[in-house]
């Protein structure tokens, strides 16, 4: 691996992820304003905002794992040299993302329209939910428009666009929480529905930047054409397998929330204080993976297959640098950030049992997303759904499930530490079966390759 390592590569690949990684802050701060503010206005209008985003998220990121195909395909194209052609996967983007707004929106309306009606859930909290979805699903199509506009740009290497459009964005997010959830100049205070406007509106700005940044990049690729049902297939066909493998993810997670749920308030405060350092964390090795998958589409395209390796063992080694250094800094910092989170000593004590956990999980954690990455620029999806499928729902879940709550294996059950047990050993399935798949792909010939990406 050491001998594929490339200081070239690693300088590339930082000046791709660390914008990326920025980027993500942003979006992380605008969930947290949103969060503080709703809780200034009332603790229903911050769980409103809570329940509203466990219903919103799964379908926001199923929408952007299907669009995230065309990073690679528009990467692939120019670096084949071919810059009309990658303007044909933004021109058809839009169509897809008009398409899936459709849709999504068509669910989060149904939702708002029937929560009331469920029984399952306090009357004011469903009311003050519906109104938080139906408010910020107006914002659905300006966050699809907004994604098909930063993977065409990724797909140019243009990482930053995004970054500044977060940070605009997270600016505006506070004057405009306050100004919607407790009324100001003349408006009604609306509580959790104000979040939902003032989220709906800083998509449509954020979609309208990305437009901007388009035009400085490659005016005529913004030219209105009719769909066209090969390019829009290609999409779909590469992006779909993506879009259910987040899936996979966000619907294993959320099992394991309510799996968990019985078992008391102190193991599940500590494990979502796991949980939200481990989603921190996540996003150093995915700004590097995001970054590998630019590059290695851009020398696919190009027919550089030595390239394409040596930018993956790059960013492999640079990740595991970086699990290194995460791993020694999550043991030494874990009690006061668990502090940060809650003053209760026991769910302290149990999130820093978990953060010990976290420790190990960095590992395979890191080679799975930066290898996964990879395949990303590969347009190998398909491999991995399978992958990802079979390291939470074949491995993760059900050994978790068996180590929480029996004594099969262990002298007794071990609560909610079972399921973090599970998540490393599921990871590290991952991480070998990607590890075999992608170099399964390296030694294809050129044309093979060729004959792979553009499919």
């Amino acid at each position: 691996m050491f001998r594929h390592f490339s200081k070239q590569e690693t300088r590339n690949l930082f000046l791709l992820a660390i914008p990326v990684f920025l980027g993500q802050i942003a979006q992380i701060a605008m969930s947290f304003v949103d969060t503080v503010v709703a809780g200034r206005s009332s603790s229903v209008d911050m769980a409103a905002v809570a329940v509203a985003t466990s219903f919103w998220i799964p379908g926001i990121m199923f929408g952007q794992g299907l669009i995230m195909a065309i990073t690679p395909l528009v990467a692939q194209t120019l670096g084949a040299g071919n810059r009309i052609k990658s303007r044909h996967f933004l021109r058809q983007g839009f169509w897809l993302a008009l398409s899936i707004s459709v849709l999504l929106m068509a669910i989060f309306l149904s939702i708002s329209a029937t929560i009331t009606t469920w029984g399952k859930m306090d009357a004011l909290l469903a009311q003050k939910t519906s109104e938080y979805l139906f408010a910020v699903l107006w914002g659905v199509p300006a966050l699809m428009l907004f994604g098909v506009q930063r993977s065409f740009l990724e797909g140019h290497g243009r990482t930053r666009p995004a970054m500044v459009a977060g940070f605009v964005g997270l600016a505006l997010n506070v004057p405009l929480n306050i100004i919607f959830v407790f009324g100001k100049f003349g408006l009604p205070a609306m509580g959790a529905a104000g979040c939902g406007v003032a989220t709906a509106i800083l998509f449509w700005f954020m979609a309208a930047s990305m437009t901007f940044f388009v035009r400085h990049t490659d005016r005529p690729a913004l030219a209105v054409e009719k769909p066209s049902g090969v390019i829009l297939k290609r999409i779909v066909r590469i992006g779909l397998p993506g879009a259910f493998a987040m899936l996979n993810e966000t619907a294993a997670f959320a099992l394991i929330a309510l799996i968990v749920s019985p078992l008391g308030v102190t193991s599940v405060a500590g494990h979502q204080i796991a949980i939200n350092v481990s989603a921190f964390v996540w996003m150093c090795p995915f700004s590097i993976g995001a970054a590998s998958t630019i590059r290695i589409g851009t020398l696919l395209g190009a027919g550089d297959m030595a390239g394409a390796k040596r930018v993956r063992l790059t960013a492999l080694t640079v990740t595991l640098a970086m699990a290194c250094v995460l791993a020694v800094l999550i043991y030494l910092v874990r009690e006061p950030v668990a502090a940060l989170y809650n003053d209760d000593a026991a769910v302290i004590e149990m999130a820093c049992l978990l953060l010990i956990c976290e420790v190990f999980y960095q590992f395979p954690d890191g080679i799975q997303t930066n290898t996964l990455c990879s395949l990303r620029g590969w347009n190998d999806t398909r491999a991995i759904f399978c992958i990802s499928f079979i390291a939470y729902w074949v491995v993760s879940l059900p050994l978790g499930w068996v180590l929480c709550m029996t004594s099969l294996i262990t002298p007794e059950p071990l609560g909610v530490l079972g399921f973090w047990v599970a998540l490393i050993f599921g990871l590290s399935v991952a991480a070998v079966l990607y590890l075999i798949r992608v170099h399964k792909l390296e030694r294809l010939t050129v044309a093979e390759m060729k004959k792979k990406i553009g499919r």
